[in-house]
């Protein structure tokens, strides 16, 4: 009887499924963009230390090499087995490490984080893109760059389709960019007038018509002006309508009439007026749901339907990580070169960032005015601090003596009230960070070496 890895390798292949890697942060350049291997007529892949970043492919294997000291030349494997994909650690001095476990071999999982050295690399099992790039893609415009596949396509669609007058509708979370893509269709519409943008659930109800349709002078009590109103104000370009399904039923009904007639007719005026503008739409809400129980008008959900975009959680993007923090980054501190420790990279690709693209912009911004030239556990909030994987005690109990014991203990304790922060655990020791690593290594505390 054949052995087991005989045994799947013999076997009739599968189709393929359009596997990637992509390369995302680096602790000591953050700035760095990414990379991405699509692994379409790959066998196996070869990770280990080079002087720059860099690939070579041979019949079915990719040997990758990263510009990272803390990678041993001949790290790490993975390996296609069948319709899978296995991980395996080539003996490295720091070790091979996914969502904070060492591991020695591990069958990779769609989204698979793998932490090599300082550098940390997003595995997707499918839904790739055929060949390689190296730093971040392409855009249309600001906003519309991606490493995902299926989100580089509604991307292009969105580019395609923005000189049109379609209306498009932008869904996803709060904070995922949806009034960044609006901005998009508007750069590439070619259209002259100006892009406005309205938070329909941030005005008041009782102010939402005459906010977007104006008033004629004294039209209602403390109208003291006549207004031109937010919809004529964008007059030639685009009218961007966030949290569209807040809007009030009255001011729906007044809505659908611009759509239908083109036209605008201020509170208190008795005349309508002409009026052109791309309008672009965005909910967090279920319109059809919202619709199916009254609470918004399906004649004008049919005008609003055009082209559609869902932006995924940023928990649904690890591939674009290392890209949007690069990115961020330029823009929090454009003149300098800061660097994260290990610890931090970890992190922000631990937590599950609720409030998505704006939560990690804010964090990150926070971060740099804080730190000088390396920004550590300390620098960022505490929600997203707690997100570190905790260590794990491997030594056996019996192979320490009672002092040794006692020290692990307390390390671990020190570890784990401090999030796995090196710095803050040597500052409550009074010890040194070299010291507090090297304790690590030989108690085997399961964290990667970031001395």
């Amino acid at each position: 009887m054949p052995d087991t890895l005989s045994a799947i390798v013999s076997k009739p292949r599968a189709p393929r499924a359009r596997a990637t890697l992509f390369v995302g942060l680096c602790a000591d350049a953050p700035h760095r963009g990414p990379a991405r291997f699509g692994l379409d007529d790959v066998d196996t892949i070869t990770l280990g230390r080079g002087g720059a970043r860099a690939a070579e492919r041979r019949a079915s294997t990719l040997a990758i090499a990263l510009d990272d000291a803390r990678l041993s030349t001949q790290h790490a494997r993975m390996t296609r087995l069948g319709a899978r994909w296995v991980l395996e650690d080539l003996g490295s001095k720091n070790g091979t490490w996914i969502g904070g476990d060492a591991v020695q071999q591990h069958t990779l999982d769609d989204g698979d984080v793998i932490e090599v050295g300082h550098t940390m690399l997003v595995f997707r099992d499918h839904g790739g893109e055929a060949g390689d790039l190296d730093g971040a893609p392409d855009a249309d415009a600001p906003g519309l760059a991606t490493l995902s596949p299926a989100l580089a396509q509604q991307f292009a669609s969105v580019a395609r389709g923005a000189r049109s007058s379609v209306p498009v509708m932008i869904g996803g979370e709060t904070g995922t960019g949806k009034e960044l893509i609006a901005r998009a269709v508007h750069a590439l519409s070619g259209r002259t007038g100006p892009f406005v943008a309205v938070n329909c659930g941030a005005v008041p109800a009782t102010l939402v018509e005459a906010e977007l349709f104006g008033h004629r002078k004294g039209a209602f009590t403390g109208a003291g002006d006549e207004r031109t109103g937010l919809i004529r104000s964008a007059h030639g370009g685009t009218l961007f309508l966030d949290e569209i399904g807040e809007l009030p039923g009255q001011a729906q009904a007044a809505l659908l009439r611009v759509l239908q007639e083109g036209e605008v007719t201020p509170v208190g005026a008795d005349r309508a007026i002409s009026v052109d503008v791309r309008l672009v739409t965005a909910t967090l809400r279920d319109l059809d749901e919202e619709v199916a129980h009254g609470r918004f008008r399906g004649d004008l959900l049919g005008r609003l339907l055009g082209l559609a975009v869902r932006l995924p959680p940023l928990r649904e993007r690890r591939e674009d990580l290392g890209m949007l923090v690069a990115q961020l980054l330029d823009r929090a501190s454009p003149s300098a070169r800061i660097r994260m420790t290990p610890d931090v990279v970890r992190t922000l690709y631990a937590h599950a960032w609720p409030r998505n693209i704006r939560e990690l912009e804010r964090t990150l911004a926070a971060a740099c005015a804080l730190a000088r030239d390396v920004i550590d556990l300390e620098h960022l909030p505490e929600s997203v601090r707690a997100s570190i994987p905790s260590p794990r005690v491997l030594t056996s109990p019996g192979a320490l003596t009672d002092d040794e014991r006692r020290l692990r203990d307390q390390l671990a304790a020190a570890l784990a009230e401090h999030a796995g922060n090196v710095a803050a655990v040597a500052r409550a020791l009074g010890k040194d960070r070299t010291q507090i690593r090297r304790w690590m290594r030989r108690f085997h505390l399961l964290r990667p070496d970031d001395s």
